[in-house]
């Protein structure tokens, strides 16, 4: 059986799976389609955690950015892990025995406040779309390789089946869609890497393998190789870093804290029975997404050698059948600038910005690019970054079913937190502004219909977004990273841990913080991309960190304000007290 039956074998039956799981499970109440029920085991909640969690940057762009950026890329790994301990020890028990339905239901119901309660449906609408514009992105380009069609189109497909089990199933559909795939997106993510690994070092083991001598004769460890050649050609050493400690502090910040205020990571840990099992479930979560993480590095490393090796240098009418697949997707692309029919892959850019084809050829049959080539390089190859793992196994020359087990994988990925995100926007929508808001007379049938209306509305705006993104799919995603730190996540904090805060103060954190940051991403990604610099930003922190600059604006202004305004009601404090305080617990007493 040849690749292509193979891809489209695999990505068929995981999709029948899919829409299967969302059959078997749909929902008939709103309790089912916002959480699930209420009664998910902590198992099956932390591997539908990882699922929601481990979106198309964590599967398709992480490595990708590790293999291109080496010791910088170690910032996701640490924000995004991280992360997770913080979820884990100050959020999720908490917001469990609070018991409502969504991030804003919490935020409206302690801050006594139907305006707090909007504003934090603005903030989650903000971070759950520029979310989900790196998940369709992803699905595209995973749709564009395997299934040979644009990667419009291929945005498109994506639509139509989130649409089909995220509006059908709603979260107890999602839950245990995404366990399955969990199942699917952890074991493509970790057979090519043991195949890879074992061919570049012997050692099949990748995490094991990252730390041991290449396959080659030479001696060189793994990095020491990289190191080696890549400043052979004129880039920086592979575990050299070049960004500033106050960026790789703030970015890794960033990610951090907006995991820990992500909406639909958050409302994960509203499913489960109780408190102490929203506490397992993060536990149980991380352990599934360590699987992931720890192994990303060693695929970055090994991508970029064999990426190298199977490129530079490489007549162009001999070039792989791997590197003709990728180009015919507009994704990767040659120019031959010294006319020798050779690809040079140097340092620097081979042209102004991502390769626009003509249609037209070269007379070494390259395809011809309508963009200003960059002459300042010598560098001929361009490549996106978002490519390397879904590419790894024909790098690599591996069996055919691998191949198509990416495939599907990648897409398992994408698909999985999309479905989560749409359900967040929806429920927001329905719950937070219909019924909680404007029409607190709406019937529950009412409401369901509304929150799947909701969810079909937000899939189209999602797949506009993944058609026209705005940057590759883990920087888009780090931007949300950013917008969660920036608003959400002090209010929640600030919302368990410090009494005395107010409506007033919340608000006006939750504005400025947001606010600020997303005008900073704004200004520097799409209104002035060329001042998007070292020298022009603030402090030396660049868009994908100023989160953390923006999460201190929010808690310096809601602090100000909160204490220049009303002190919160009586009854508030006590609810904030039984939060608090364990289920059982007796009164303190002296000893």
């Amino acid at each position: 059986m040849d690749t292509q039956t193979l891809i489209y074998l695999f990505v068929g039956l995981s999709f029948s799976l899919y829409i299967g799981i969302a059959i078997w499970t749909r929902a008939g109440s709103t309790k089912e389609f916002y959480i699930a029920g209420g009664g998910v085991h902590p198992i099956v909640n932390g591997m539908a955690t990882a699922a929601d969690w481990m979106s198309a940057a964590s599967f398709i762009s992480m490595a990708g950015i590790i293999a291109f950026s080496g010791y910088d890329g170690s910032v996701y790994l640490m924000g995004w892990t991280g992360g997770y301990v913080v979820l884990a020890l100050l959020l999720a028990p908490y917001l469990r025995k609070f018991g409502q339905f969504t991030v804003p239901d919490f935020i409206g119901t302690r801050y006594y406040s139907k305006t707090a309660r909007v504003v934090a449906v603005i903030c989650l609408i903000f971070i759950s779309f520029t979310y989900i514009a790196g998940q369709m992105r992803g699905v595209g380009i995973v749709f564009s390789r395997f299934l040979d069609v644009p990667i419009t189109l291929g945005v498109i497909i994506g639509m139509g089946i989130v649409f089909f089990y995220a509006v059908l199933g709603g979260m107890k559909g999602v839950t245990y869609t995404q366990v399955a795939q969990y199942c699917v997106l952890i074991f493509a993510y970790m057979v090519p890497a043991f195949f890879i690994s074992f061919l570049v070092t012997g050692n099949p083991i990748p995490q094991l393998g990252l730390g041991s001598t290449v396959n080659d004769g030479s001696g060189l460890y793994v990095l020491q190789k990289l190191d080696l050649v890549l400043q052979d050609m004129g880039f920086g050493a592979y575990t050299d870093g070049s960004k500033s400690m106050i960026d790789v502090f703030c970015i890794t910040a960033a990610l951090m804290v907006g995991t820990a205020g992500l909406p639909h990571v958050i409302v994960r840990f509203f499913t489960v029975p109780k408190a102490s099992d929203a506490r397992k479930s993060a536990g149980w979560a991380l352990i599934f997404i360590a699987l992931l993480y720890t192994t990303a590095p060693a695929i970055g490393a090994f991508a970029r050698i064999n990426f190298i090796e199977t490129v530079d240098q490489t007549e162009y009418a001999e070039a792989p059948e791997w590197f003709k697949n990728w180009e015919a997707n507009d994704l990767i692309a040659w120019t031959d600038k010294n006319g020798d029919g050779k690809m040079e892959y140097r340092a620097g850019d081979a042209f102004a910005g991502s390769p626009e084809f003509t249609g037209q050829t070269g007379k070494s049959g390259e395809r011809l690019i309508a963009n200003t080539i960059n002459v300042e390089s010598e560098n001929e190859v361009y490549v996106d970054k978002d490519i390397m793992v879904l590419a790894n196994p024909e790098i690599a020359n591996l069996p055919g079913w691998v191949i198509a087990l990416v495939a599907a994988g990648g897409l398992a990925a994408a698909l999985s937190t999309a479905a989560g995100l749409l359900l967040v926007i929806s429920s927001s929508i329905s719950h937070d502004l219909l019924k909680q808001t404007f029409r607190p007379q709406i019937t529950e049938k009412g409401e369901l219909m509304a929150a799947r209306l909701a969810a079909t509305a937000a899939i189209v705006v999602a797949g506009y977004l993944g058609i026209y993104p705005p940057g590759w799919v883990a920087q888009v995603v780090a931007f949300a990273f950013g917008l969660a730190a920036a608003s959400l996540f002090p209010a929640i904090f600030m919302g368990i841990f410090w009494k005395s805060m107010n409506k007033e103060g919340a608000i006006a954190g939750m504005v400025s913080g947001l606010v600020f940051t997303f005008s900073y991403i704004a200004y520097f990604k799409l209104v002035a991309p060329e001042a998007n610099v070292a020298a022009n930003w603030l402090f030396g922190i660049s868009p994908e960190g100023i989160g953390v600059v923006g999460m201190v604006i929010n808690f310096a202004i809601a602090i100000a304000v909160s204490r220049m305004t009303a002190s919160p009601p009586v009854e508030v404090l006590k609810m904030i007290d039984s939060i608090r305080v364990p289920r059982g617990a007796g009164d303190a007493a002296v000893h």
